[in-house]
């Protein structure tokens, strides 16, 4: 059974908040996962801020002298001998 202790990050070490694990004199290593913070901008301004980028995308017509966008991706991504697997 997994456990979870909590700690504060400070530089190079862990200071233990709450319960701590069992420690010896010998180190201990441990696993830490940041756990992401919400955004601070809601869902509908995200989602705005997207379309915003994906109309000005449009708008610069990067990929227009793709004249035919499968064929232009079936041709990107021809197979090819990986490094180490040649045929």
């Amino acid at each position: 059974m997994l456990r979870t202790f909590e700690a504060l990050l400070k530089g190079k070490f862990l200071e233990w908040t709450n319960d701590a694990p069992q420690q010896s004199d010998r180190p201990l290593k441990v696993y830490v996962t940041l756990l992401e913070e919400k955004s601070s901008i809601s869902a509908d301004l995200r989602r705005q801020k997207i379309v915003e980028i994906l109309e000005k995308l449009a708008a610069s017509q990067t990929f227009a002298e793709i004249k035919d966008p499968v064929a232009w991706h079936q041709e990107m991504r021809q197979n090819r001998a990986l490094p180490g697997r040649e045929e």
